[in-house]
C-alpha cells in the first residue's frame, strides 16, 4: 500500500487536492520488513566512540556511542535529529560488538549495556542496567527544522513547537516545565515530532517507569524521555524505537497500530462480536448513564419513541439501579444495559459511603494495597483503600468474590458491564504480605479478570490503555485530552455540582464554562488529532468521560459533535427524565445521523487523517478501503460549500454526503 492512501475509491471524488493535504504514512502501517535484511556500519569517532549505522525505513539512523546522539538520513539525502546526546554523563562507551543485523556496547561507569538494531524498518534501541538509576533519554524535539509535537493526551494533540500557549508553564494551561507519565497519563505509549514533509515517532513498549518531560527552550518546546531503572519495580530494561515517518501528525500511531498487529495485541471488534454477537449492539450506540425514570422502563420507552435505534445505557449502584423490567425493554429495544461496578476500591462495610466499595469477609482490609511502610495505598478521594488485584487473584478459584459480584449486579438480565479503573493507566506496586506485586504485575492481574467478564458480557472501562484493547469492547475516557486543571475544576463543587440531587447529581447534569485555558487545551478544534482512533479504531470503541457528558459543557457541543463523527466515535451523555425530555430530540437527531456511519466502519480502521486548510479548520478522514470519508468545518466561513459548523459524511455506497449541522440542532 502507498502513502497516498486517499487515492480510495470514495477520496477520488474529492477532486481538488488542497495545498494542506498532509496524507498518512501508511506506509508504516504496512512495515513488515522482516527483522533482518538491513545493513550495518560502524566507524569511530573522534573522540573515541563509535558511529553506529543502521538502515531503517526511509533511510539511515547513525548513532553516537559517545553520546547516544542520534541522526538520520533520509532517503533523498536529508539529515534529522532524531536525539540530543543523553541528559547527563554516561561515561566512556565501551567496544561496539557487531552481529547480523544488530551492534552491542555498553556504559562501564553508568552499569549500562546497550543494543541497536534495525527491526521490522524501525530503530530499535534496548537499554539494561544492572543497577537502579534514571537515564534521561532520547532528547527529542532539538532538530531545527521541528514544527510540532504530537503527543496521545486523550485521543491526541498535535502542538506547533512555538505555539505560545503550549510553552507556557502547566499553571497556564501549557505544556512548558511539565512531566508527564507516559504508562500512567498517555493513551498510548509513544510521541513523534513533524518536520516539513517528514517526521520521526518515538515508541516506548517499556512505558511503565518512563517519563516524558517538556521544556520551552527559546521558545520552542522540547521533550525529553527518563526511564526508571529499578529492581523492585522491575523495570531495569528500557525499550524504545524510532521510526521515519512523513511528517503526517497521525504517523507515529499508525506505525504503533503497525506494531501492535505485528506482535499479536491488535484486538478486532469484528472478532469480538463473533465472539459475543451483543457486542455488535455497540455499532451505531450513543452512550448514556441513566437516572431516575431515565433508568426505568418507560425512559428505555422514550428514546425508542424518539428514533433512537441503538444505546449503551449504563446505571451506578446506588439505590433504584436498573430493574429487570427496563432492562428487558431496552434489550428489546436493541440496546445495551450494563452497571457500573469497581473492584479497585475497598471500605469499612459499617461506613462505606457507595455499595460497590463493601465487600465479605476480611477483603477490607486484608486486600489493601499496601506501600514499601506497610500502610495502606489510599482510595481515590481519600475513600478506603485501593484493593489489590492480586490478593483477589490469589483468592478466586476458593472464595470467588468477584464471580460472585458480578452475578450480583447482572442478575437483573443486563448483557455490559462498566469495569471502572481496571484498564486505566494508574497501576500500583503491592508491598502486602502474600500478595506482594509490580505494576507490571498488577496489570496481568487486571488483564485476567478481565478477559474473565469479556467472554459472557460487553465489557467496558475507564480511559482504556492500550495494553488493555484485546479484552475490552469500549472504553469510557480515552476521548478526552483531560488537561491538569479538570481535577481541580470538577473538585469546586460550588461550580462543577456536587453529588446531589440523587436522581440528578449537579457533578453531571449542572452546566459549567470552561475557564478559556482549559477550553483551549482540551478542546480547540487546531490541536486535536486522532492519534487513539488511527492507533485503537476497529478494536473498541471510544467515547469521553462519564462525567463530561455532552451536555455539560455547552459551548463545547458542536465542537465535540464534529469530533465524534469525524473520529467515528459516539457521544456520552447522562440522563434523567428531565434531561430526557428536554435534550432527547436532539440526541435522537444526532445518533440518527451517527447511527449508519458507525454501523459502517465502526470496525474498520482509520486509513487517513488531514488538515484541508492552512489553518487546521477543516479536517477530513477516512475509514477502511473508502467505506466512510467524513469532512468536518470547525470555522466559522464555508469551504468548498461545506459550512462552517457543519459536517458531511459519504459512505461507499452514498451518492452525496450526508451533512450535520450540530448547532442547528440545539433548543
Amino acid at each position: 500500500m502507498t502513502t497516498d492512501l486517499p487515492q480510495t475509491r470514495t477520496a477520488r471524488r474529492h477532486k481538488r487536492r488542497p495545498r494542506h493535504v498532509l496524507p498518512i504514512a501508511l506506509a508504516l502501517t504496512a512495515v513488515a520488513v522482516g527483522a533482518t535484511g538491513y545493513g550495518i556500519a560502524t566507524a569511530g569517532t573522534a573522540d573515541g566512540g563509535d558511529r553506529v549505522e543502521l538502515s531503517v525505513k526511509g533511510g539511515t539512523a547513525i548513532i553516537d556511542t559517545t553520546s547516544l546522539e542520534v541522526t538520520a538520513r533520509t532517503g533523498d539525502g536529508r539529515p534529522m535529529v532524531l536525539s540530543a546526546p543523553a541528559d547527563g554523563a554516561l561515561g566512556k562507551p565501551g567496544p561496539v560488538t557487531r552481529t547480523s543485523g544488530q551492534a552491542r556496547w555498553s556504559y562501564p561507569d553508568k552499569g549500562l549495556s546497550v543494543t541497536a538494531r534495525s527491526e521490522r524498518g524501525r530503530l530499535r534501541v534496548t537499554m539494561r542496567s544492572d543497577r537502579d538509576q534514571k537515564v534521561g533519554w532520547p532528547v527529542t524535539g532539538t532538530d531545527r527544522g521541528a514544527e510540532s509535537v504530537q503527543l496521545p493526551r486523550g485521543e491526541g494533540l498535535d502542538i506547533p513547537v512555538r505555539d505560545r500557549f503550549w510553552n507556557a508553564d502547566s499553571g497556564k494551561g501549557g505544556l512548558g516545565g511539565s512531566t508527564v507519565d507516559v504508562g500512567a497519563e498517555l493513551s498510548l505509549p509513544l510521541w513523534g515530532y513533524s518536520m516539513g514533509g517528514r517526521g520521526v515517532g518515538y515508541l516506548t513498549p517499556t512505558d511503565i517507569g518512563t517519563s516524558l518531560r517538556f521544556a520551552s527552550s527559546g521558545g520552542r518546546l522540547r521533550a525529553t524521555a527518563s526511564h526508571a531503572f529499578d529492581a523492585g519495580e522491575g523495570t531495569r530494561d528500557y525499550d524504545v524505537s524510532f521510526s521515519l515517518t512523513d511528517g503526517n501528525p497521525v504517523a507515529p500511531a499508525a506505525d504503533y497500530r503497525s506494531y501492535l498487529s505485528q506482535h499479536g495485541r491488535l484486538g478486532s471488534l469484528r472478532e469480538k462480536i463473533a465472539r459475543n454477537p451483543a457486542n455488535g449492539k455497540l455499532l451505531g450506540a450513543f452512550h448514556a448513564y441513566t437516572w431516575g425514570d431515565a433508568r426505568a422502563a418507560s425512559g428505555v420507552q422514550e428514546l425508542k419513541k424518539l428514533g433512537v435505534d441503538r444505546m449503551w445505557l449504563g446505571y451506578d449502584s446506588g439505590p433504584g439501579p436498573m430493574n429487570a423490567r427496563a432492562v428487558s425493554a431496552a434489550k428489546k429495544a436493541g440496546y445495551l444495559v450494563g452497571p457500573y461496578d469497581t473492584f479497585a476500591n475497598g471500605q469499612d462495610p459499617e461506613k462505606a459511603d457507595s455499595p460497590t466499595s463493601v465487600w465479605p469477609d476480611r477483603v477490607y482490609p486484608d486486600f489493601c494495597v499496601r506501600k514499601a511502610d506497610g500502610t495502606p495505598e489510599e482510595g481515590f478521594g481519600g475513600r478506603g483503600c485501593y484493593l489489590s488485584s492480586r490478593a483477589f487473584e490469589k483468592a478466586e478459584p476458593r472464595k470467588q468474590y468477584l464471580e460472585r459480584r458480578t452475578r450480583s449486579m447482572v442478575a437483573n438480565g443486563a448483557d455490559s458491564y462498566f469495569l471502572d479503573v481496571d484498564a486505566t493507566g494508574e497501576v500500583f506496586r503491592d508491598h502486602g504480605k502474600g500478595h506482594e506485586m509490580t505494576k507490571a504485575g498488577d496489570r496481568r492481574m487486571r488483564l485476567a479478570r478481565m478477559g474473565r467478564l469479556q467472554k459472557g458480557l460487553v465489557l467496558g472501562s475507564e480511559s482504556a490503555q492500550p495494553w488493555a484493547n484485546q479484552v475490552l469492547a469500549f472504553d469510557h475516557g480515552s476521548g478526552t485530552p483531560v488537561a491538569d486543571g479538570l481535577w481541580k475544576l470538577e473538585r469546586d463543587r460550588k461550580k462543577w455540582g456536587g453529588y446531589y440531587p440523587e436522581n440528578a447529581p449537579g457533578a453531571f447534569f449542572k452546566p459549567v464554562k470552561l475557564p478559556k485555558e482549559l477550553a483551549t487545551a482540551m478542546y480547540d478544534p487546531k490541536y486535536r488529532v486522532p492519534l487513539h482512533e488511527t492507533a485503537l479504531h476497529g478494536s473498541l470503541v471510544n467515547a469521553e468521560r462519564w462525567e463530561l457528558s455532552y451536555d455539560k459543557l455547552p459551548q463545547q457541543k458542536t465542537t465535540r459533535a464534529l469530533l465524534a463523527m469525524l473520529y467515528n466515535t459516539p457521544l456520552n451523555y447522562v440522563l434523567d427524565g428531565p434531561a430526557l425530555k428536554k435534550n432527547g430530540p436532539e440526541l435522537a437527531a444526532l445518533q440518527k445521523y451517527f447511527s449508519p456511519l458507525h454501523r459502517s466502519a465502526g470496525t474498520e480502521e482509520m486509513t487517513s487523517f488531514r488538515w484541508l486548510t492552512g489553518d487546521r479548520s477543516v479536517q477530513r478522514t477516512v475509514f477502511g478501503d473508502g467505506a466512510l470519508t467524513v469532512t468536518a468545518n470547525f470555522g466559522t466561513k464555508a469551504h468548498d460549500g461545506l459550512p462552517g459548523g457543519c459536517v458531511d459524511a459519504e459512505l461507499r455506497t452514498d451518492k452525496k454526503p450526508r451533512r450535520l449541522c450540530p448547532a442547528q440542532l440545539d433548543g
